[in-house]
């Protein structure tokens, strides 16, 4: 089958991460063409003149520049598809925020990491002034999400597909541990975006950062080889004292000290990834060595006080993130079962070693959490697990039956 088209873009290239999202979702062939903008082919200056990438040629020779009217374009082959929203109101508010982040956020972002990394002139106060601009944007999309859970409505949208590959940069380059814990919203929102198969599928690894990659100061130049030096005749040795051996590096998690295991979690984060929730849950108990690890029944302590399950669900997610130091060492699902008003949290999670503690205690709210363990062994406690894992049953709590509203993964 001929490709659909051809894409011109360069590698990693933000406002190109969405396009090839929305194609892969809709099975369209698309064809990448790295490109370099300075030195350009005449095929590439033929599909856009100005040098600037994406760049987009129909394989029935149909020629369209510009981000956001790509997605737009590649998303709508599939008549049926939600990604455009289910009303007019819908698709107006996706193309506001397509906008936005394309002209409000990437800009002043490029502005920020862009002279850091030696691509454009350094300029200590431009830079500055850019970070700021940079944060003030984004500031916009912090407080639109603390009352939504996605950009535009109550599912993944090209809006979101879209935003989520330009703020990328913001968390591969800035958005470390103090920026996530002072914007929860956001924080949230990019980890769920970036998690969906959808997006994964054609993102780079996503790796949050525990201190910013860059920070204001100039790149570093190109070192200059120097002459060799005349050599100076050496000197005699004194006699070498006995050295005493390295004390032993410090681990960097208590973790770290259980015994080793053969078995890598990160393993089966991918597999659950890339696969369908009855194959990943077949995988999981047929390879995972609970002598190694452990599962967890975790429950909320106060229910009693949830009010809006969008709440609830940010809730999780302000958790997850503040489990980031331990993330190597857990996996699990955590979800809001209930209605407004009336809603319980409960999860499951597998987890290195036998104790849950020296997991989660790097988050300080775990203490709101009751945490029982379960065998691995027990069919009941087996389809506990699946079932928090596959959102697919209801919980019961004090003989009443609470259905699935919206969870999260931890992965």
């Amino acid at each position: 089958m001929a490709p659909f088209g051809k894409i011109f873009t360069k590698e990693r290239n933000p406002r190109t991460t969405a396009i090839l999202a929305v194609a892969k979702a809709n099975g369209l062939d698309l064809d990448v063409v790295h490109v370099d903008t300075q030195n350009p082919t005449p095929e590439f200056l033929k599909a856009n003149p100005l040098s600037k990438v994406p760049a987009f040629v129909g394989s029935d020779g149909y020629v369209l520049t510009e981000a956001m009217a790509i997605a737009i374009y590649i998303t709508s082959q599939n008549e049926k598809t939600t990604l455009l929203g289910k009303t007019k109101q819908d698709y107006a508010s996706i193309l506001k925020w397509l906008s936005f982040f394309n002209t409000e956020v990437l800009p002043k972002l490029g502005a920020w990491y862009r002279p850091l990394l030696g691509w454009d002139p350094y300029n200590k106060k431009a830079v500055d002034d850019a970070s700021k601009a940079a944060i003030k944007a984004v500031s916009i999309v912090e407080d639109h999400l603390l009352h939504n859970t996605y950009l535009v409505g109550e599912r993944v949208t090209l809006a979101d597909l879209f935003a989520a590959s330009i703020i990328s940069r913001g968390f591969e380059f800035f958005y470390d541990k103090k920026w996530r814990s002072e914007n929860p919203n956001v924080t949230r929102w990019y980890e769920t975006v970036y998690n969906q198969p959808i997006y994964t599928n054609v993102a780079p690894t996503f790796e949050l950062l525990d201190t910013p990659k860059l920070t204001n100061v100039p790149p570093k130049k190109p070192e200059q080889a120097k002459a060799p030096k005349a050599a100076k005749p050496a000197a005699p040795k004194p006699a070498a004292e006995p050295e005493e051996p390295p004390a032993a590096p410090k681990p960097k998690h208590p973790l770290d000290l259980l015994e080793k295991t053969d078995f890598a979690l990160d393993d089966f984060k991918r597999f659950y990834s890339n696969n369908d929730e009855a194959v990943s849950l077949k995988w999981f108990w047929e390879n995972v060595p609970f002598k190694d690890f452990s599962i967890w029944k975790v429950r909320y302590k106060y229910n009693d006080e949830l009010t809006l399950t969008f709440m609830s669900n940010n809730l999780i997610g302000g958790f997850n993130t503040r489990l980031e130091a331990s993330r190597k060492y857990i996996f699990g699902c955590a979800s809001v079962y209930g209605e407004n008003n009336d809603s319980v949290i409960e999860g499951a999670f597998v987890i290195r070693g036998q104790e849950y503690l020296p997991a989660v205690d790097v988050a300080p709210d775990y203490e709101s959490y009751e945490f029982t363990k379960l065998d691995p062994t027990n069919p009941d406690d087996r389809a506990y697990v699946e079932s928090m894992w596959t959102w697919d049953k209801p919980v019961v709590e004090n003989g009443k039956e609470y259905k699935h509203a919206s969870g999260k993964v931890f992965k």
